[in-house]
C-alpha cells in the first residue's frame, strides 16, 4: 500500500499538466536531434521523455524494482529511451539500496546522505527507509563504452551524486546534478570534481523550477561559495555545468 502512495505522490508531482513543456524548454539548451543522452536516477522518466521529445536518444537508469517497473511501462514503445535498471557509483560491482516505499524519490545508496537528512532537513520528518534491495553498479566510464559520449547527463541519486561523478575520467559537454540542503558538501564535491575534469560555468534551477536562478554562468569558485554559504536559503535544486565560457 505505502509503495502505491509513494507512486501516486510522484506521479502527481513529476506528470502535472504544463511540466513536460517546460523541461523541453530548458532542456533545449543542451539537447539537439540525434544527440545522446543519459539520465541517471530517471525514476519515473518525465526527464527521460522530455530528453526524446527533443530528439535525443536516451539512456535512462532507475534501480528501484518497483519504480524501474513503472519506467518502462511509461516510456512504452519509445525506441528514443533504453532503460537500465543499475545504480551508477564509483566503481562497478552491487551495493545495498535503501528503498523508502512512502518517499521513492529519496531512495539512496548513501548511508552518511540518508543520516544526515533526517537530522538537518525538516522535509525528511517521518521519512523511513523500510525497504532495500541489492542493485547493480555500473559507472559513466562503463556507460560511455558501451553507449557513447553523452551530449548531456542529468544525476539525481539522493546524496550519490559525487560518487557517480568519481566513476567519469572525462569531461561532458553538459551535466546537471542535485544539491538539498543539510548535505551541501555534496554538491561542493561534484564541483570539485568538474574542476579537475574540465573548465565548465555553472548555473543553477531551484526546487522543481525550470528556469535558471542566476543570469551569468558562474565559474567553480563562485558556485562552490554559493554552496558552502547556504545556496542562498535554497532548500533543493540542480546545478548545471557546461563546458567552457558562459553564453
Amino acid at each position: 500500500m505505502l509503495e502505491w502512495i509513494g507512486l501516486a505522490r510522484s506521479f502527481v508531482v513529476y506528470w502535472r499538466p504544463g511540466r513536460q513543456r517546460a523541461l523541453r524548454r530548458l532542456y533545449s539548451t543542451f539537447v539537439r536531434e540525434g544527440d545522446l543522452v543519459f539520465d541517471v536516477g530517471a525514476h519515473l522518466g518525465d526527464r527521460s521523455v522530455a530528453f526524446a521529445a527533443l530528439g535525443a536518444r536516451v539512456i535512462a537508469l532507475e534501480p528501484q524494482p518497483h519504480v524501474a517497473r513503472w519506467l518502462r511501462r511509461i516510456v512504452g514503445r519509445n525506441d528514443r529511451i533504453v532503460v537500465r535498471t543499475e545504480a551508477v557509483g564509483a566503481t562497478p560491482g552491487t551495493a545495498r539500496l535503501a528503498i523508502s516505499a512512502r518517499h521513492p524519490t529519496v531512495s539512496t545508496l548513501s548511508e552518511p546522505w540518508r543520516t544526515s537528512m533526517t537530522r538537518a532537513h525538516p522535509g525528511f520528518e517521518g521519512v523511513r527507509w523500510d525497504e532495500s534491495a541489492e542493485v547493480a553498479v555500473v559507472t559513466l566510464d562503463e556507460l560511455i563504452r558501451s553507449h557513447g559520449r553523452p551530449s548531456f547527463c542529468k544525476i539525481d541519486v539522493e546524496g550519490f551524486e559525487a560518487e557517480v561523478l568519481a566513476g567519469l575520467n572525462e569531461p561532458l559537454p553538459a551535466l546537471s546534478f542535485e544539491f538539498v540542503a543539510g548535505h551541501l558538501e555534496v554538491a561542493s564535491a561534484c564541483v570539485r570534481r568538474l574542476r579537475e575534469l574540465g573548465s565548465y560555468r555553472f548555473n543553477v534551477v531551484l526546487g522543481e523550477g525550470r528556469r535558471f536562478a542566476f543570469d551569468a554562468w558562474m565559474d567553480a569558485d563562485a558556485v562552490d561559495l554559493w554552496l558552502s554559504t547556504g545556496a542562498g536559503g535554497a532548500s533543493s535544486g540542480d546545478v548545471y555545468a557546461r563546458l567552457g565560457p558562459a553564453a
